[in-house]
């Protein structure tokens, strides 16, 4: 089976505290997971679970504490991932689109400053051509953005742009994190067609970060379901998402909200740690919330094991076997 990226065993530890009195906790603990040519694969859970830690790590803004990453089956170590090979091949969509582009230059000067820096054309006809073949791929002109300065654009456009200059280099990987959650709800769907289609038309491998979990129904391949640091599921999307296995998944997945009045919550949620001593906790991370714990979970990290072809990490599962 042919990997584009394969992430194994990842495990970043921050240290928090005074200079003499400092704890350290895994917000990212030995995760391992992969990504195909032309797959979209997501990393999804709320707030603090360490799914944005991990795309860092992989973009090079963040260093690993533990763990390999192979791009292309050659380690991460040998990427130079500041170089203009690697940024050719790698890039990146993030949240804030107004943060992306600086708001004292125009959209197209600064369309045409990636397009120079990669050497993609070597005059301005030529390079014009390109990104407006790539603003195109996304529903957008040269034109639309021709002397308009970030803020005169509306947030789904620039967010669209932000996208379409990720693709002035003809990435064969594109992170991205967050990208539709400040875009109007009206417009969301329509740039998670668009990821489906980048993924159809020009085979595009996508590492999808999202908290929400309808737009990841919607476009992953393969999901994988993170909390505090650990993948705890991880499978087919909709396998995944409509049969979920571990507990944490089974409370995201009723969470959310239908409209429908006959429909109301009716669930009761345990009063939590905070973030920070879930982090610490002893055994398993979930076992603060979980609505079956055992007095195992409070004492032992539960192992990964393979149940109807999904990964999960939960005890109520140790009798299988991975």
């Amino acid at each position: 089976m042919e990997k584009l990226i394969e992430v194994t065993n990842l495990t970043k530890i921050f240290s928090i505290g005074t200079l003499l009195f400092k704890d350290k906790f895994a917000a990212v603990e030995e995760v391992s997971f992969y990504i195909r040519p032309a797959e979209i694969f997501t990393l999804a859970g709320e707030s603090g679970c360490g799914k944005t830690t991990t795309a860092k790590i992989i973009l090079g803004f963040e260093e690993q504490t533990e763990g390999e990453i192979f791009f292309e089956e050659k380690s991460m170590a040998s990427w130079k991932r500041k170089s203009a090979e690697f940024l050719q091949k790698v890039q990146a969509v993030f949240q804030n689109p107004f943060e992306s582009f600086n708001p004292l230059r125009t959209v197209d000067d600064i369309f045409l400053e990636t397009v120079y820096n990669f050497q993609m054309a070597q005059d301005k006809n030529r390079a014009t051509e390109l990104i407006d073949d790539k603003l195109k791929a996304v529903g957008l002109s040269f034109q639309e953005i021709y002397g308009r300065y970030p803020s005169e654009l509306s947030g789904g456009q620039l967010q669209r742009a932000s996208i379409a200059r990720a693709l002035i280099t003809n990435p064969s990987l594109l992170v991205a994190d967050e990208p539709v959650s400040m875009v109007d709800a009206s417009l969301r769907m329509s740039i998670v067609n668009l990821f489906t289609k980048l993924r159809d038309t020009m085979k595009l491998s996508i590492l999808y970060i999202t908290h929400d979990l309808a737009t990841a129904y919607y476009l992953s391949d393969r999901i994988a379901i993170m909390f505090r640091g650990n993948i705890v599921e991880m499978g087919p999307s909709e396998e995944v998402l409509m049969k979920p296995k571990h507990p944490y998944t089974q409370l995201l997945r009723d969470s959310i909200p239908e409209a429908d009045p006959h429909k109301k919550w009716k669930g009761k949620i345990a009063v939590f740690d905070s973030e920070y001593e879930e982090y610490l906790r002893e055994g398993c991370k979930f076992a603060g919330r979980c609505p079956v714990v055992m007095e195992k979970c409070k004492k032992e990290i539960p192992r990964e094991v393979l149940v109807d072809g999904i990964l999960v990490k939960c005890h109520q599962y140790s009798g299988k076997v991975k």
